[in-house]
């Protein structure tokens, strides 16, 4: 039995996902080869992910390759209810709703994982850490996992390190064809997506200030610029920061930069970017946000405790008003406000992501019993593949190298 919001919002989800399956050909062309081949065959996958029509289309697509299906959203802000309608109706399981407690979202991983799952395909480790946690029994069905998210390889790497990681992951975010694009392109698209629709103003002409100028972080800075605002970076990491200074923004700390940004966009994996240090130094009217996994970079306890009122100014926007007099506004409660505040990455861009993700689960079930714990990078013979099915969906045609060029370079 699933755990949803409203079944009968089923026809609404069903347009989107009909939407973006239109729109995502490498998708198209895998769900073909994966219900001729059913690679997934008697396998058990739990995925938790942002569920939207994006992560719908996935999952139908891995139901063709044979798997049964066991689903959850990645962020209780993220799901979108009548998605996770369609997905039901169409027959897949699926717990998670919109707004849902902490407690309500650990009981959905709960419900996903008590399956005794084959295949983990996760978003920022939360399925991962719990079923180590809380589910070791269970391990020894697990094949393997695959994590989207930069955050999740952290806590992945974390745990290798340590040497608790009891199955491989596949480091889906570290793939050409996933970091290069989705957390470039479509981190920058959407987050300005989510913040423009939210809050109804303009950016150009607006201090922007982006903490962490890593993949996700630049294309943040580079969509803002193209929005004709001034962009400031903050970062920790000398070499990021060079980069950012010769790409044409301003570089300095998060204090310098906090009385001067008229909007802020958090996008460094980390906890503790904007903190009480840097809340009074704000100026009224200043907006905060976080494109980061998990709603810990802008602290939020610190600023509800200083904080001497807070409000509902706008829908997914709330007012803080500081001891000074000033009022600051932050959206999507301090989750990632792409998803939060918006649909997500562009379609095409998901394609791309998905498609390894679909591509690294078929590497997992294929090669079960011969990969060893821990983290593995994903097999460059994919990430070439799906580039290659992408510039053909794009009618672009490329070069090829002659036997005399690959003996040159040594190939």
């Amino acid at each position: 039995m699933s755990t949803i919001r409203d079944i009968s919002l089923a026809p609404e989800g069903e347009k989107k996902i009909s939407w973006v399956e239109r729109n995502m050909p490498l998708l198209r062309s895998i769900a073909a080869d994966f219900a001729e081949r059913k690679p997934f065959a008697g396998l058990k996958i739990a995925l938790s992910v942002h569920l939207e029509a994006k992560t719908a289309y996935l999952c139908r697509v891995m139901a063709l390759g044979g798997a049964e299906m066991h689903i959850t959203g990645s962020n209780p802000l993220s799901t979108q209810d009548d998605v996770a309608a369609a997905v039901v109706a169409g027959g897949l399981e699926v717990h998670a709703v919109h707004g849902c407690t902490e407690e309500e979202y650990f009981a959905h991983i709960d419900r996903v994982l008590e399956v005794g799952p084959n295949i983990i395909i996760d978003d920022g480790g939360d399925l991962v850490h719990r079923m180590h946690e809380k589910y070791p029994a269970l391990i020894a069905n697990v094949i393997g996992s695959c994590e989207e998210t930069t955050t999740g390889i952290l806590r992945l790497k974390q745990m290798t390190k340590a040497g608790t990681l009891r199955f491989p992951a596949v480091m889906v975010n570290d793939a050409d064809c996933k970091h290069l694009f989705d957390n470039r392109y479509g981190t920058g698209q959407s987050v300005w997506d989510g913040i423009m629709r939210t809050t109804n103003l303009i950016v150009a002409g607006k201090d922007v200030v982006v903490a962490g100028y890593g993949w996700c972080g630049k294309g943040v800075a580079m969509r803002a610029k193209g929005l004709g605002a001034r962009v400031i970076v903050t970062e920790t990491d000398p070499i990021r920061a060079i980069e950012a200074v010769m790409d044409g923004f301003r570089v300095m700390t998060m204090a310098e930069a906090a009385p001067i940004g008229d909007i802020f966009c958090t996008v460094t994996g980390d906890c503790g970017v904007i903190t009480k240090e840097h809340f009074p130094l704000l100026k009224d009217g200043a907006i905060l946000s976080n494109a980061g996994h998990f709603n810990v970079e802008v602290a939020m306890d610190e600023l509800e405790a200083y904080a001497e009122s807070s409000y509902d100014a706008r829908h997914n926007i709330t007012g803080y008003r500081l001891p000074n007099g000033r009022t600051v506004f932050v959206l999507a409660e301090g989750r990632l406000v792409n998803l939060a505040s918006g649909d997500g990455h562009p379609a095409e861009i998901m394609d791309m992501s998905f498609a390894i993700q679909a591509l690294s689960a078929q590497y997992l079930a294929e090669h079960r019993g011969e990969l060893v714990p821990g983290v593995i990078p994903v097999p460059r013979e994919i990430d070439l593949a799906v580039a290659r099915r992408k510039l053909d969906t794009l009618g672009v045609r490329i070069d090829t190298l002659s036997e005399e060029q690959k003996e040159y370079l040594g190939i």
